[in-house]
């Protein structure tokens, strides 16, 4: 229970409009995309760093456990208020600040949307490389705590490679600005990376300096149909192995695909056992050479049909049926189990084949898509929460395709973080030694523990 003393310092510093203490208020925010749900005993609206540095004292003056939270998109749990306390709503620090076209540098205040930079980059010849699904919705802060990329990552990089410097509020109440403003430097240890994809357990951050890269002049839109799933595993490498990285190579399975004509009637080939949905960009002077480039590769033992869009109308019909992937999913399996693990390119067909036999093994239905040019698969099992045994079928399937990718050389989580439901599974990928180390980090930025307790990393000692 929040004491008087702790409330009354906090209407002071943010103002009434500003603090919420109803349960019924405060309700809404003890969830983000995640089926869990713990309700904070306040919630508190910043609108400069100044405010969060203020509430980020008060915290640790009072020991108040403190989440940070831009729009609850993220589907891990990170943002759940496990300890009730405060939960810090990032949302109406929504500012952009500056737009320096000579530098390419955007500077942003953390709750300011995907969508909003993009086009107010756009609107000066440039966009930012992130591009995750919930663009419209999702706030750079979350990006940035997540490191959440989408498709573009597979030539543009992540958050990490293109934010160029942060500006934060650590545990123990520091103001902190890391990195630079140029493209180079090497003074220090890098911390604006290691903040980035720190799920909010290092600190606060209240700013942010991206970097803007030049909207390409034009782009294809490829779409590759597959007998099976192994030989678009297989187009995928070769694809990856030619001189011309697409901006995108998303890939849907078999299943997925079935789905997607049931639910939205585009027609595909009955045959069609995986599809490859491929966009090159670049300069108009060139982009025939690479579409050829690219389909080139795309062609080999497996592939059904090749269709690349010649004008705006087919690459719309193109991406129709990417695009009706996620409805059909929140239609047909709304309380599905998303996992968006990554393995080597080179990897991916075998990552797949192992992924049809544990669901043949546990009788759970699995559905996969994804960014197929870096590896990073969503897997997806359809299950229902309301059955006690498909359940205890399901959590056991994933351990085994947690085994599986790891034993692939690949990793749990590509975009969508840690948060609650990884982190027991982390010190399968990561040995003792190394999670010391990350405490230890931790406990340097955050000494009394109170940023997003029980977060990313799992406690110490035997499971």
């Amino acid at each position: 229970m929040l004491n008087q003393n702790f409330l009354a310092a906090l209407h002071h510093s943010l103002g009434p409009a500003n603090v919420l203490t109803d349960p019924a208020d405060c309700w809404p925010y003890g969830y983000d995309n995640s089926r869990r749900h713990n309700p904070p005993e306040a919630v508190a609206f910043a609108t400069s760093h100044e405010q969060v540095m203020a509430v980020v004292g008060l915290c640790r003056e009072h020991h108040v456990p403190l989440v940070a939270r831009g729009r609850g998109t993220g589907t891990t749990g990170a943002t759940v208020p496990l300890r009730g306390g405060v939960v810090l709503a990032l949302e109406r620090m929504d500012k952009i600040l500056d737009i320096d076209v000579d530098n390419r540098v955007m500077v942003v205040q953390p709750g300011v949307t995907n969508q909003a930079v993009q086009e107010a980059a756009a609107a000066r010849g440039f966009f930012w490389p992130p591009d995750p699904t919930s663009a419209a919705f999702c706030t750079v802060g979350g990006n940035l705590a997540y490191n959440s990329a989408g498709p573009r990552a597979v030539k543009y990089g992540t958050p990490r490679e293109n934010t160029l410097g942060l500006r934060a509020v650590t545990g123990s109440g520091a103001e902190i600005r890391t990195g630079v403003y140029t493209t180079k430097g090497v003074v220090g240890y890098d911390l604006t990376r290691l903040l980035i994809g720190s799920e909010g357990t290092l600190a606060v951050i209240t700013e942010a300096t991206l970097k803007l890269t030049p909207l390409p002049e034009t782009k294809r839109l490829l779409q590759a149909v597959y007998r099976d799933m192994h030989s678009a595993a297989r187009a995928v490498s070769r694809i990856m192995a030619q001189s011309v990285t697409p901006c995108a190579l998303e890939f849907i399975d078999g299943r997925a695909i079935a789905m997607i004509r049931d639910y939205a009637q585009i027609p595909l080939p009955e045959t069609a056992g995986a599809l490859l949905m491929i966009e090159v960009d670049g300069q108009h002077a060139a982009i025939a050479a690479a579409v050829d480039s690219v389909s080139s590769a795309a062609r080999g033992e497996g592939l059904i049909d090749i269709t690349a869009a010649q004008t705006a109308e087919e690459t719309a019909a193109l991406w129709a049926t990417r695009k009706a992937l996620s409805p059909a999913l929140r239609t047909i399996a709304p309380k599905k189990i998303n996992e968006d693990v990554v393995v080597p390119v080179s990897h991916m067909a075998e990552l797949i084949g192992g992924l049809e036999a544990l669901s043949q093994e546990f009788a759970i239905t699995i559905v996969n898509f994804g960014h197929a040019g870096n590896g990073n698969i969503h897997v997806n099992l359809l299950v229902n929460p309301d059955d006690p045994d498909e359940m205890h079928r399901a959590e056991r399937c994933l351990e085994r395709v947690f085994d599986l990718v790891l034993k692939l050389q690949g990793t749990l989580s590509g975009e969508h973080g840690v948060g609650i439901e990884k982190r027991d599974f982390i010190d399968r990928e990561i040995a003792a030694p190394a999670l010391e180390l990350m405490r230890g980090i931790k406990e340097l930025f955050d000494p009394q523990g109170i940023l997003n307790p029980d977060k990313m990393l799992p406690p110490p000692g035997p499971r």
